[in-house]
């Protein structure tokens, strides 16, 4: 994700796709999803008291959560000009660490509540035991398909704050079931819920053709955009969160089978045959019309994504414990080790800020022209 945000830029192809397809960068928030749920697999698969652990995973996450509105609810306004604070008027609620955080804490539910004490012997005893936690997958789905399908947007409007005064934009949509940047249920509710003051500000569907002249990058826009090319949407608002929860649940599998078959032949066949079933399903489900989509999470983009991390996990898996190939992972452990930290110095801007914050008596004589940058 660090190296999308600083070369995505100048390589379109690896940057975050403008609407509809996906690019390397859009598979990265679903494989940290797809881990986090693994994790928990292992995490909790003995909890001897179901309410202490649901106590900690609770605290855990609530911690995760304001984490993520410290660093992306606008404390740190930008780095040129090195001011700090909040407006609490334009505050963004939702953001990466919050999603993990919600995704984290409801497959950490079902994964200390909802599983009975069946014994596990075989792929459908391994169904058995987690059918319930299969029936919240399916539930999710079907209400984020039910919601995203079947609510009717109307016209809407919104506010662009300027120093002089703000002007309002007017979007016209009276339609259902439509899934392009203006007028789909995700962003209406998060306007609805969250208000349009506190979505993100730089949608990513501003580097459409549509919206810029520079697209796949952003830039200026054109003569004729749309009004809602500088409309706010959030990347991780309210119902496109729905299907990150999923994914974290699909992840909770793959940890199940690690737990229960220890036979490395037996696992690699059960991950690779989930994972091949789950992508052939998303690009069904994209030619069908529900297309690849990382700012609506679709269902088909969970499956593509997921699919593609439980088959990079199984290729791992092979390399580092069937293999015995672990020295050339060695730097991605250490880094999956210490993956919050790094988000937060390099992704969250804090090492930037760090680096430049402290000058002597002008900004620009800072640590980074001090040792020749």
């Amino acid at each position: 994700m660090i190296l999308v945000d600083d070369a995505g830029g100048i390589l379109p192809a690896i940057n975050h796709s403008p609407w509809n397809g996906a690019t390397l960068a859009d598979f990265v928030m679903p494989f940290f999803l797809f881990i986090v749920g693994l994790s928990l697999g292992l995490a909790y698969k003995k909890a001897s008291c179901r309410v202490l652990a649901t106590k900690k995973a609770t605290l855990r996450a609530v911690k995760l959560f304001f984490l993520g509105l410290l660093l992306q609810g606008g404390y740190f306004h930008g780095l040129n000009d090195l001011t700090y604070g909040v407006n609490l008027e334009y505050i963004r609620w939702m953001g990466i660490l919050q999603r993990i955080a919600i995704a984290y804490l409801l497959a950490a539910l079902c994964e200390i509540w909802l599983k009975t004490d069946d014994i596990v012997d075989s792929q459908l005893s391994l169904f058995n035991k987690y059918r319930f936690q299969w029936f919240v997958v399916i539930m999710l789905t079907a209400i984020y398909g039910s919601l995203l399908y079947g609510l009717y947007v109307p016209d809407w409007k919104f506010q662009i704050p300027t120093e002089s005064l703000s002007r309002v934009y007017s979007v016209k949509c009276g339609v259902r079931g439509d899934i392009g940047p203006a007028c789909n249920a995700v962003g209406m509710i998060d306007r609805t819920v969250l208000g349009s003051k506190h979505l993100y500000r730089r949608p990513v569907y501003g580097r459409t053709e549509q919206c810029s002249i520079s697209s796949p990058d952003y830039g200026p826009l054109p003569q004729d955009a749309p009004s809602w090319c500088q409309a706010p949407f959030d990347p991780e608002g309210l119902l496109s969160s729905v299907m990150a929860i999923v994914t974290c649940l699909i992840g909770l599998h793959f940890g199940h089978i690690i737990i229960h078959f220890k036979n490395h032949k037996n696992r690699i066949l059960l991950w690779v045959g989930t994972a091949s079933g789950l992508v052939a399903l998303g690009f069904i489900l994209d030619l069908s019309g529900m297309h690849i989509n990382k700012a609506l999470y679709s269902v088909s983009y969970a499956c593509v994504t997921a699919g593609a991390a439980g088959l990079l996990f199984a290729a791992t898996y092979i390399l580092v414990d069937v293999c015995g190939y672990r020295r050339p992972t060695l730097v991605l452990e250490w880094m999956g080790m210490h993956a919050l930290m790094i988000y937060i110095l390099a992704a969250c801007n804090l090492l930037p800020i760090v680096l430049q914050g402290f000058y002597w008596k002008k900004p620009e004589n800072n640590i980074l022209r001090f040792v020749g940058i």
